[in-house]
């Protein structure tokens, strides 16, 4: 394996986006190019980043709403996925196997600033209870519409914001990464029935926050 300190700056590198081409091949599946990585082929890793980059952005934004903060432990999961993908069991999603490696940072870098996630109190719930949380459509708003939509964008990011690093994190892989519970259980580090809990308190919330938007 290479050292991190390369890694790091590959990684940079490989943010930007390729052409995709009628006759290009079909793309390797995960856990393909888990198995080049594993024999240290440094590009299938590299694809790796440019397909999750992202999402796992996304997620790590979820749990510390600050820009730099997200960046920098995207950065270092990706760091610490390629220093431990040798022991990366093929049982498990390469996105769940990352999510979970976030979460462990996030927890780190809460310990390390002293500061606790405030977790609301999460009533026990019918798994059966399944309320939805409607996201507006992603397509391109018009012009005479752009105002609109970015302030209903505003107040849906308001509501977010709103509700713990925690709960946030549960919507985000249910509602935005399409995780099935037991996929949520195994990136957060909790048990199935708090992911339910915490998917029914998010929901409901974000129900009351945008109950006149949505």
């Amino acid at each position: 394996m290479e050292r991190a300190e390369k890694i790091s700056v590959n990684i940079s590198a490989a943010a930007a986006s390729n052409p995709v081409h009628e006759d290009a091949p079909l793309e390797p599946s995960d856990l393909e190019l888990v198995e080049r990585c594993q024999r240290g082929e440094l590009e299938a890793f590299e694809a790796l980043v440019g397909r999750h980059r992202q999402r796992v952005y996304q997620y790590a934004y979820s749990r510390v709403r600050n820009e730099q903060d997200a960046t920098d432990l995207s950065q270092e999961t990706f760091v610490k996925a390629w220093r431990a993908i040798r022991g990366f069991k093929k049982t498990a999603q390469f996105s769940t196997w990352l999510y979970r490696i976030t979460t462990n940072l996030v927890i780190d870098q809460a310990r390390r600033r002293e500061r606790r996630p405030e977790v609301p109190f999460e009533e026990a719930v019918d798994p059966d209870a399944d309320a939805n949380v409607e996201i507006p459509p992603s397509s391109q708003p018009s012009p005479t519409d752009e105002a609109q939509r970015k302030e209903l964008r505003e107040q849906i990011d308001a509501a977010l914001a709103e509700l713990s690093p925690d709960h946030r994190a549960v919507l985000q892989l249910r509602e935005f990464d399409g995780f099935d519970y037991a996929e949520i259980a195994k990136a957060v580090g909790c048990s199935l029935g708090t992911v339910m809990s915490r998917l029914h308190y998010a929901r409901k919330h974000m129900q009351k926050l945008l109950k006149d938007v949505i």
